[in-house]
């Protein structure tokens, strides 16, 4: 059978060049979109999610693909101008652009400045479109059209964990969704990892690996992603032989609808991680074992996997065997594979030059399969194990290989930027990412104003070698502003002014503009969404914990108190209660209790928008969480005084807590558990599969692990949990 993927192995050579980059990442970037789909294809792609959208203005659109000689030149860029005098039923408004990518995020830039329109993900309120004229009225743009021009030229999506705490239990409905959203908010390097399972079963079978010690291997769906990296192996398992073909066929879909479009999927590559049984058959090779990763308490049934180490000619076997399965499987659909052998695994010695063969022997993998890869790196090893990575061994690993061949995702740029540190990654082309969310958990957070800053500083720095932006959250669907912020940070020259486009938010988020919205999101500017700590974002409140049932009881751990509610600076919880999970808390809680009433008075205007409706019930479990923590700390302070009624009161205070929270929660399908279980259960074609696909769902986002003494992860705030 010919590979789906056949049709573009044919697609011209485009080549592009930035006036504004080198001559080397110019020369990167050409190779890349050489795989384009044709012109044809990427106006159809475009058509189809306008008619996905907006069916009502299916016809009001005309898309044209811009060759190097025409209105974009040498750069990458969207071109919105009016078309006069259009009969009925004709197009309005012409969008050309570089890819359909730019097509897309024409349209959706237009909807939004010229419309008032507002395009989130369907579970953080969706859509709002009633703004948009009918056909035959659209607003005309400026005489001379509007260009808007990539700074950079990519815009990269998606953390490896991503594809377990939120794409999981996707079917290609929701996907065909997700990436209609990539492409209006100007995506074009997504990761694409899913279905890789099937072709890790033809490597390692071709190496007399059995189908039962793969089953040991594999980690159950929820759990894939960590299994993967060499965290956890066995662990939900087995992977059924259905969960491996149709995870196949998506991935498929996924990756002809992002050509289609004009992106550039990120495949994976070989980071080292192997089966158990690969030692026995292989017992010359340098094949170590891992220590515990902290996620499966060290259970030995399930921890301390093994890692094949790539200077044995061994890995590059396995390596070239994973691209060249890939390449037949989808087709020569792209250079770029991710590769992140030292994420949370420290090399054995930090002898540079040691390192420096290590890096050399991971490319050599994926350049065996394919002469011209390139290697996409997440640089979270510089920021979470900065003790070993100091400049030597750092710049060891980035000139490995050589320039060009590889690019770093400044994974968590917007707290903590590596590209500072390092003289700009020591030339090495790099993306400037927002890590955002870790756990996939929901907590409103963020740092508006280093996002709309950062990027445009890095850029703008001497010598500066950013290529992109980027969004590495771990769990999606959450925070919908901090998210269209970052996207449009991809077409972003200068900082953005929040407290302003705060205002154009509001008011295309729910249709219209309310005196009080517009203030309580002044407020959440602010609070809320200006957390400049530095503490990366886990939400540990105590109602996502799980029960104590041994606190701390010597006073002197409880004698610094802050009154939580009226805090009016932020600090941690550290002065509370050492010996406690800490909460993390930054801002008032007392002003944003005044943003909920604000909230609260509008909502007779708003009653009937669903995007509203989720701010609203987003907003008061934030403010019930962090309100718990409060009556959490003083039924501890009773509990340690031996005061029974007081510690009654304060007990009965949480519980009703969490009992309005469950309500509030249950109100909107988008925070209920069950949603998050029957897209699981979905998924399944027998009765076994079903109990597993639920059991792996539930655990996530409970216990994660079968562990009494160790929690290591949090309860979610779903209602009905």
């Amino acid at each position: 059978m010919r590979p789906l993927f056949v049709l573009f192995l044919s697609l011209a050579l485009l080549p592009f060049s930035f006036p504004w980059r080198s001559s080397l990442e110019e020369e990167l970037v050409s190779k890349v979109y050489k795989r384009r789909a044709s012109p044809e294809m990427q106006e159809t792609a475009t058509n189809q999610l306008l008619q996905r959208l907006l069916p009502s203005h299916a016809s009001s659109f005309q898309f044209k693909i811009d060759s190097n000689k025409g209105i974009c030149g040498k750069s990458i860029c969207f071109y919105i101008s009016n078309i006069y005098n259009s009969k009925h039923g004709q197009p309005e408004i012409l969008i050309q652009g570089t890819t359909g990518v730019e097509l897309s995020s024409g349209l959706h830039w237009y909807l939004k400045y010229w419309c008032g329109a507002h395009i989130s993900w369907n579970k953080t309120g969706g859509v709002q479109l009633g703004s948009v004229p009918p056909p035959g009225s659209l607003p005309h743009v400026d005489k001379n059209g509007v260009k808007i021009v990539r700074p950079v030229p990519w815009s990269y999506y998606q953390n490896v964990v991503t594809s377990s705490y939120s794409f999981v239990w996707w079917d290609w409905e929701r996907w065909e969704r997700e990436i209609d959203w990539m492409a209006l908010q100007g995506i074009n390097l997504p990761l694409a990892f899913n279905g890789q399972e099937y072709l890790w079963q033809k490597v390692f079978m071709d190496f007399n690996v059995s189908r039962e010690d793969l089953n040991d291997f594999f980690g159950g769906p929820a759990f894939l992603a960590w299994a993967r990296m060499g965290n956890l192996h066995g662990w939900g398992g087995p992977l059924s032989e259905n969960w491996l073909d149709e995870q196949s066929i998506l991935q498929k879909l996924i990756v002809t609808r992002m050509m289609e479009f004009g992106m550039i999927p990120v495949l994976p590559s070989f980071s080292g991680n192997v089966p158990a049984a690969l030692k026995k058959l292989y017992p010359s090779a340098k094949i170590t074992r891992l220590g515990d990763w902290n996620t499966v308490d060290g259970d030995t049934r399930w921890c301390c996997t093994y890692l094949l180490d790539p200077s044995d000619p061994l890995f590059v076997e396995i390596g070239k065997a994973f691209i060249n399965y890939q390449i037949q499987e989808y087709g020569d659909v792209t250079d770029i594979y991710n590769c992140d052998t030292f994420n949370e695994n420290t090399p054995p010695t930090n002898d540079p030059s040691y390192i420096s063969s290590l890096g050399a022997a991971i490319y050599k993998a994926m350049s065996e399969g394919n002469k011209d890869a390139i290697w996409l790196m997440q640089g979270w090893l510089f920021s979470s194990d900065a003790a070993f990575w100091k400049p030597p061994q750092m710049k060891a690993l980035l000139h490995s290989v050589p320039i060009g061949k590889m690019i770093v995702l400044d994974l968590f740029a917007d707290v903590i930027p590596i590209w500072k540190q390092s003289s700009q990654f020591y030339g090495v082309p790099y993306v400037w990412c927002m890590l955002h969310n870790f756990g996939g958990n929901i907590e409103m957070y963020g740092i508006l104003d280093a996002i709309s800053s950062g990027p445009i500083d890095a850029r703008t720095s001497k010598n500066s070698t950013m290529v992109g932006v980027g969004m590495c959250m771990e769990g999606i669907e959450h925070n919908p502003v901090v998210y269209e912020l970052m996207s449009e940070m991809a077409f972003q020259n200068v900082k953005i002014q929040v407290k302003d486009w705060l205002k154009s938010y509001s008011k295309r988020r729910y249709g219209r503009t309310i005196a009080e919205v517009d203030e309580a999101w002044q407020i959440l500017y602010h609070t809320v969404y200006n957390c400049t700590d530095g503490i990366a974002d886990h939400n540990k409140d105590y109602i996502v914990e799980f029960p104590d049932v041994s606190p701390p009881t010597k006073q002197s751990h409880l004698s610094i108190r802050r009154d939580l509610s009226h805090a009016n600076h932020r600090f941690s919880l550290r002065e509370v209660a050492s010996q406690l999970p800490q909460p993390h808390m930054w801002y008032s809680q007392k002003e944003v209790v005044n943003a909920l009433k604000l909230f609260l008075d509008a909502g007779s205007s708003l009653s009937g928008s669903l995007t509203f409706r989720y701010d609203l019930v987003d907003l008061t479990r934030q403010a019930l969480s962090k309100l718990a923590n409060q009556v959490y700390l003083d039924a501890l302070t009773a509990y340690g005084a031996n005061n029974l009624n007081t510690l009654t009161l304060h007990s009965k205070k949480f519980l009703g807590i969490i009992k309005d929270l469950d309500t509030l929660l249950a109100s909107d399908d988008n925070f209920l558990l069950g949603t998050w279980l029957e897209d699981a259960k979905s998924l399944a074609m027998t009765s076994s599969e079903r109990k597993q696909y639920e059991w792996n769902a539930r655990t996530q986002v409970t216990m994660w692990y079968d562990n009494t003494k160790i929690n290591q992860s949090k309860l979610h705030d779903y209602g009905d949990i």
